[in-house]
């Protein structure tokens, strides 16, 4: 199994909240080294067409190259799950700029639960 390091960009069965069925799509790793390594599993950040209804909280990805994505895209920050890192593949890694605004989102989602 490769390892898998925070903003790489990966293609991942994601689990839907409002039905019973995973599909393959992209996500963005927001967290891997100790649960990766303790227990195979990475967190991980939906990516979903820019096409789509926006999101409070989605951040647009900046360059496609990088990433490996096919189209306009943005991680949407609301749409988190934990999943099983053998079944993940990677295909890139997000941008620099769009990092800080994700982990600027996931920081006041965070920060919430501690007021």
């Amino acid at each position: 199994m490769p390892d898998f390091e925070a903003w790489d960009i990966i293609k991942v069965p994601f689990p839907y909240t409002d039905r019973p069925v995973r599909e393959r799509r992209p996500a963005v790793v927001v967290a891997a080294n100790g649960i990766q390594q303790e227990h195979g599993l990475l967190w991980v950040l939906m990516i979903t067409s820019a096409a789509n209804c926006g999101w409070s909280g989605d951040v647009a990805v900046s360059d496609l190259k990088q990433t490996g994505l096919p189209a306009e895209s943005v991680v949407r920050t609301a749409k988190i799950a934990t999943i099983e890192a053998k079944e993940a593949e990677r295909i890139g890694s997000l941008p620099v700029p769009d990092r800080i605004g994700v982990a600027r989102h996931l920081s006041v989602e965070l920060a919430c639960g501690t007021n």
